[in-house]
């Protein structure tokens, strides 16, 4: 199972913007592309029904060695062996989220500034989200944070650290020169032509120097 610290594009299959019959099609196109890490988002579905996708989703990404991230709902790694979660501002604490899990899973929490990103790194988490970078409809309640806090997000933060909200192939070389190292990307990639192709070209951006 790939590690953490290697990932570094992080693909997030949100049924806002492919339909469930679509859903395990993007997973694997998202796989082809070469992403690190997988996110299930599916704000709209019961428990039940995003139990039985993940399930089905794990089965994917279990054979490529990428790990399965659920948003949100922590028991669902109690019934579904996915190798993590992800936790907003106004969901359960990560010490509650350890417990519906019943078992040793990754957790990220989503952070919308310096101080909370501090903030979830105190309280366990194994990285964080951060943003929205740029506006974006996915999270259209929240103020684009922008290019500026980002270096400083990797000074002061020592878990990795995600740069969400509103990044595309086209703006990515902005992020990456304001410091970021790593990147979740959401309508990007699910609304693309070719997510695989669109994986694999964000993907040789954030490359790492050598």
């Amino acid at each position: 199972m790939r590690n953490l610290r290697d990932c570094r594009l992080y693909g997030i299959v949100d049924l806002g913007y492919v339909g469930i019959a679509e859903a395990e099609r993007a997973t694997e196109a998202m796989l082809e592309g070469d992403v690190d890490l997988v996110q299930l988002r599916a704000k709209k579905l019961s428990l039940d029904e995003i139990v039985d996708l993940a399930g089905k989703l794990h089965r994917i990404t279990s054979a490529a060695g990428i790990p399965l991230i659920v948003n949100d709902y922590a028991e669902v790694a109690a019934k579904v062996p996915v190798e993590g979660v992800h936790l907003g501002q106004d969901d359960d604490s990560l010490s509650h989220a350890r417990k519906k899990a019943g078992r040793d899973v990754l957790i990220g929490k989503s952070t919308h500034s310096l101080q909370q990103a501090i903030a979830a790194e105190r309280e366990g988490a194994d990285y964080v989200g951060f943003g929205p970078i740029f506006a974006t409809p996915t999270k259209p309640d929240y103020q684009p944070v922008g290019l500026n806090g980002i270096k400083r997000v990797h000074h002061e933060v020592n878990v990795p650290t995600f740069f969400i909200g509103g990044i595309k192939i086209d703006n990515l070389g902005e992020v990456l020169a304001a410091g970021a190292k790593r990147v979740a990307i959401v309508s990007g990639l699910l609304n693309a032509p070719d997510i695989a192709k669109y994986a694999r070209a964000c993907k040789t951006l954030l490359q790492p120097e050598t």
